[in-house]
């Protein structure tokens, strides 16, 4: 009959209906299973890639360590031989100021001596006075002839220390200078090297 006929095709177009609907169930379970699975997937190359950055920043964090400590270390240095030269500089400033008290208090005894001898020579006898006065004149002249050669020798021998030793405190700023510039350009050869590592990691990945 015309009643059961539209039964039967409400029957059919329910289970067209249910079977539609699991069709469309079973393809969103599938579809999200597989969308988990990428998801997974992406987390475990994440977690891998966050394990390479981690040992890359201990790498680096180790490299600016060992590098600190040897600047640290040279710094020290440096300073020590600062300290020494300017000892040296000044061990050679006292040396010349005592020679240079020594040459006055000799030239004063010197004065000293030549004002003694003026005087003596006026009390002498007429006939001692010009042969003993000659002859006087003339040791007096030997002596400080002597006494300025002394002098004059000792000075060019301190005024060549001093300058063996300013050439010395230049070579030390100098050689100074090319360390710290040789650790600056290590340093920098180094932070290259971990960031070209970390670039190759990211470009790998």
């Amino acid at each position: 009959t015309f009643q059961t006929n539209i039964l039967t095709e409400l029957k059919n177009w329910k289970l067209n209906l249910i079977q539609n609907h699991k069709l469309q169930m079973r393809l969103e379970k599938e579809k999200h299973a597989a969308h988990v699975k990428q998801l997974q997937n992406e987390m475990e190359n994440l977690k891998e890639l966050l394990h390479t950055y981690e040992i890359s920043i201990s790498r680096k964090d180790e490299v600016i360590t060992n590098l600190t400590q040897a600047l640290e270390k040279q710094k020290e240095r440096v300073e020590l031989m600062r300290k020494f030269t300017l000892w040296r500089i000044q061990h050679v400033k006292t040396k010349q100021e005592e020679y240079a008290n020594s040459i006055a208090d000799r030239h004063f005894r010197t004065a000293l001596m030549k004002k003694v001898w003026a005087a003596w020579r006026s009390a002498s006898e007429v006939r001692w006075k010009d042969k003993v006065a000659r002859a006087c004149q003339l040791r007096a002249e030997d002596v400080c002839v002597q006494l300025t050669n002394d002098y004059e020798a000792k000075i060019a021998e301190l005024t060549a220390t001093l300058e063996q030793r300013k050439a010395e405190i230049l070579r030390l700023h100098s050689e100074r200078d090319q360390y710290e510039d040789t650790m600056k350009k290590a340093f920098m050869r180094g932070v290259c090297a971990l960031n070209l590592e970390a670039m190759t990691m990211f470009q790998s990945k």
